[in-house]
């Protein structure tokens, strides 16, 4: 209800002057015609009763309270009265014009209340009841004092009245019902998002395991046969996780929930990053992989590194799979287009090409050049859709060009922000896993598995790990001893992660201020919230990269040693 409130309260305050203009000029015509003051005196007191039924109606917004709705309906029926007493003066007279125009300002002024007002019943009330009073009054009075005929003009306004209020009633319903599908629909979106949420965490946490022991076993001596296989594990495990990350990216665009972050970054070094992951995809196939960079681009700007990296990442990708023979080009540049500043990268390859008719079909979810595409190279069809969707979002465009058997060029155009600072490289694989020696590490994950692929990642490295079942015994457990980083996962039986880390933080035990890490295969925007509102301080997400969360727990110890020597010069 209060959302209706302040619909009708914009709507009632943005209207105001163009009801002042129509007095205006109705007061001006009046008193031209007639040679009388009463006009202006009319729009004086419209003058004064609008501005005190704006700033009523303008409380609105601030709070529906029932003080304040008992003001407005009175101010609304006032309004309304005043309004509506130039209809009578003009029925007063002899004039048979001004009875027709009586008429016709109640009818149009009934009709813009029925319009407006009708979500709240109370209000529509306060501003019709004058003007229907009027409307049928003015003609039933006539009659009633010997005015032949005006017997059927009452009747004419009462049944105009009538199927207003037909139409009112109408709109109501129709209102509800396009409020209880909306409600519907919010429903379903939220369902589709708890499902996409418990697949998420149900398909990340085997992936995990995979991923985890494929990790430790290509660290371990092997045969070129044995090593083979684990590649073979990791790529498939890649795999899955890019189409998982495909599906929960596009669901987050289309609930409108997914948040574009920029920061300052490095471009020539991201681009260099993205050439050398891709060198031996290319190589395997023959393919020269050039990058290509103006000398004139600048060396930082300000945009979504993650974002902008996906968007590439997906057109390399396609560039590689789709060339057969010859050269993919990644170059970077700037323009001008609009008046604006652009930076514009470019994906370009020399491959098989792509029909006029069929490239705008690349851009939809799902959607490939042809059925035997996926047979051929795989994929879901979920890559450009996204790509497409994620440069709309930073406020660009991603355009294609092909032609067939000689290759195609996608860009992605994106505003160009110079940035200011040189941004510290965060490369977390290049951690040094010596700064681990020692680390205590409570770890609350209810999964034997993870337990075990933890067990193997760290304690090699020197972490002193302390292993706990659910949320509920990693409270108890830090409520006495001190640990130097906790990883926590979110999903777990008798207490869950988010609960157990606001009562680690909010306990005033030995770890309130012990850093906690998000372990947890849990990866939509608003788990992360709720991860930052209960007291997070990093992310790992699963399946566990070894560079990240070595990086991670690294921090956590730089900022437990920080925090120790703050305490002990205080």
């Amino acid at each position: 209800m209060q959302r209706a409130y302040e619909l009708i309260s914009m709507t009632r305050r943005r209207e105001m002057p163009t009801r002042v203009v129509v007095a205006a000029v109705l007061a001006a015509v009046l008193t031209f015609a007639d040679r009388t003051y009463f006009p202006l005196i009319w729009l004086g007191l419209v003058f004064v009763t609008q501005l005190a039924d704006f700033h009523c109606y303008r409380g609105l917004c601030d709070g529906a309270s029932r003080g304040r709705i008992r003001t407005v309906i009175a101010s609304t029926f006032v309004t309304s009265s005043v309004y509506s007493g130039l209809s009578f003066y003009l029925w007063t007279g002899d004039n048979e014009a001004n009875h027709l125009l009586a008429l016709l300002l109640l009818a149009g002024s009934l009709l813009h209340v029925a319009i407006h007002m009708y979500p709240v019943r109370s209000l529509l009330i306060a501003a019709a009841a004058p003007q229907v009073a009027l409307f049928f009054g003015l003609p039933l009075g006539s009659w009633l004092t010997g005015t032949p005929d005006m017997w059927a003009i009452a009747i004419g306004a009462l049944l105009y009245a009538a199927h207003l209020a037909v139409a009112i009633r109408k709109a109501s319903t129709t209102t509800r019902e396009i409020q209880e599908a909306r409600a519907r629909a919010e429903q379903a979106s939220t369902a589709k998002s708890d499902f996409l949420a418990t697949i998420s965490h149900e398909i990340r946490t085997p992936m995990n395991a995979i991923v985890s022991a494929a990790n430790l076993l290509r660290g371990s001596p092997l045969s070129p046969a044995q090593h083979e296989q684990v590649e073979m594990l990791k790529d498939a495990n890649a795999v899955l996780l890019s189409l998982l990350n495909d599906v929960l990216d596009l669901s987050k665009i289309e609930a409108g929930k997914l948040e574009i972050e920029t920061a300052d970054m490095d471009v020539a070094r991201m681009l260099h990053g993205l050439q050398r992951l891709w060198q031996p995809k290319a190589a395997d196939k023959s393919l020269r992989l050039d990058l290509v960079i103006a000398p004139d681009a600048p060396p930082v700007v300000r945009l979504d590194g993650l974002r902008v990296q996906q968007v590439l990442f997906n057109l390399i990708s396609n560039a590689v799979k789709f060339t057969s023979a010859g050269v993919v080009t990644i170059s970077l540049d700037h323009d001008l287009r609009g008046g604006d500043r652009v930076l514009v990268f470019r994906v370009t390859d020399t491959g098989e090409g792509i029909p006029a008719d069929l490239l705008p079909r690349l851009f939809g979810a799902f959607e490939q050049a042809s059925a035997g595409t996926t047979r051929v190279h795989g994929g879901s069809g979920l890559g450009l859709a996204i790509s497409r969707r994620l440069a709309g979002l930073m406020g660009g465009a991603l355009e294609a060009e092909s032609v067939p058997g000689v290759g195609s060029t996608f860009s992605l155009v994106l505003p160009l922000v110079v940035g200011q600072v040189s941004p510290a490289p965060q490369d977390h694989e290049a951690a040094d896993p010596i700064g681990l020696v020692g680390l205590r590490v409570l770890v609350a994950e209810d999964h034997p598995v993870n337990q075990r692929v933890l067990q193997l990642l760290l304690e090699p490295l020197g972490c002193r790990l302390t292993i706990c079942d659910d949320g509920a015994q990693a409270v108890s457990i830090a409520r006495w001893e001190t640990f130097d980083a906790i990883l926590m996962d979110m999903q777990m039986p008798v207490l869950d992660g988010l609960a157990a880390t606001g009562q680690i933080k909010s306990g005033g035990g030995v770890n309130k201020r012990t850093p906690v890490i998000a372990l947890t295969a849990n990866a939509l925007e608003h788990h992360r919230a709720a991860w930052l509102a209960a007291g997070v301080d990093l992310f790992v997400s699963k399946p566990i990269e070894p560079g990240r969360l070595i990086g991670a727990l690294i921090a956590a110890r730089a900022f437990r040693d920080q925090d120790a020597g703050r305490r002990l010069s205080a």
